[in-house]
């Protein structure tokens, strides 16, 4: 039986090259970086050298980027500091498919008497710019939205959603989770104030991240207590997945002509295969401006935890929906809030790839799935 991973959405491998960089930072490089002497200094050198690598992968300057422990972190630092910096009565503006790391902190900030406006998406997961621009028109905002999705990889517009937030004299933060690595990403072109991103979805290990904040925003810290990352976060400096981080937005670099090519060609024999060979399938999102990588796709009148159950079986590894919501047997707000029917809506599954999969990993899951979903039919009682 082969192993098929297909959930890099969820996370991705850890690169070999990253686990190199990484090694020395657990045994002879220990000392800590915000200690005055030479134990400490030859480490902090290593964490602005990654600092540098990740502000080159989206065209920051390095003292713009802070590190976090993760995306969510990342995108909690983003909205509850930043609503805290703007005073009271400020508005949160987000959307309705946003990941639970910004719906959470949205829905907090409206049961203490916040205001916060989720904006719709159309069938095909793109956001409604017209109900934007009314809103924009309401008054100062913090405004966050996502580069890409999790669950489709539908990218909104974020160019055109940026020079809007910033002609409304609006701040703007949107979660590029998902997008930083599969996407050309450059902060000196895009007039975004803060960006969140996370290690591990682009094969540094888990427990890392970083929030990027222009010069000038204004962003009260979320972690108190120390000096660290120019007093923007408190907290001993996790250096090893520090410079992991930096190694991979490095190589995420050199890789992005890969990501928008060959993982793309990829995806699409993966879905043309599966749209040719299992009846009553579609795929949910828009279909041109989406990621290189991700296909959701619905099999109708079965339950996605049983096609992923057997998958599982069968080796392969794909997902129903965010990692975050995995276990609620509910269709994924993502697929509710775009209208997908509901005998559609339930047998919703992910497939993300990357530049670890293969053509033969791909004509695997085709010959695999069609007889799962088959059998599925014809135990459902919906047919």
């Amino acid at each position: 039986m082969k192993n098929v991973y297909m959930d890099n959405n969820a996370t991705t491998r850890v690169a070999p090259e990253v686990v190199d960089v990484m090694l020395p930072f657990f045994g002879e490089l220990w000392g800590n970086p915000s200690s005055m002497h030479y134990f400490g200094g030859q480490v902090a050198r290593h964490i602005e050298a990654a600092r540098a690598q990740v502000a080159a992968l989206i065209g920051a300057d390095p003292t713009e980027i802070v590190f976090t422990s993760c995306g969510s972190e990342s995108d909690n630092m983003a909205t509850r500091g930043g609503l805290e910096a703007a005073g009271p009565q400020i508005r949160l503006i987000t959307s309705r498919v946003e990941h639970a790391a910004i719906l959470g902190p949205a829905r907090h900030y409206a049961e203490h008497g916040g205001e916060v406006v989720e904006i719709g998406v159309d069938a095909s997961g793109q956001l409604d710019l017209a109900e934007l621009h009314r809103e924009l028109a309401n008054g100062h905002a913090l405004v966050s939205l996502m580069w890409a999705n999790n669950e489709t990889g539908v990218i909104f517009p974020i160019d055109e959603i940026a020079a809007m937030v910033k002609q409304a004299g609006s701040v703007f933060h949107t979660d590029a989770v998902q997008a930083v690595g599969k996407l050309p990403i450059d902060v000196r072109r895009t007039p975004v104030d803060m960006l969140s991103l996370s290690g591990h979805k682009l094969h540094a290990p888990k427990g890392i991240g970083a929030l990027y904040v222009r010069k000038g925003t204004k962003l009260n810290p979320f972690l108190l207590g120390g000096h660290q990352e120019s007093g923007r976060r408190g907290g001993t400096e996790n250096v090893p997945y520090i410079v992991g981080l930096g190694k991979a937005c490095d190589m995420a670099a050199h890789y992005l002509g890969e990501e928008t090519t060959r993982v793309a060609a990829l995806r699409n024999r993966l879905e043309l295969g599966l749209l040719d060979t299992c009846p009553d399938t579609s795929i949910n999102g828009d279909r041109i401006k989406r990621l290189p990588n991700t296909c959701n796709i619905s099999f109708q009148f079965i339950e996605g935890e049983g096609i992923l159950y057997h998958m599982s079986d069968a080796g392969i590894a794909a997902s129903s929906g965010s990692a975050c919501t995995s276990g609620s047997l509910e269709p994924s707000h993502v697929i509710r809030a775009m209208g997908v029917p509901f005998t559609a809506a339930h047998g919703s599954i992910r497939f993300s790839l990357c530049r670890y999969n293969t053509e033969e990993e791909v004509d695997y899951v085709i010959e695999t799935l069609p007889p799962i979903i088959t059998r599925l039919r014809e135990l459902s009682p919906f047919v």
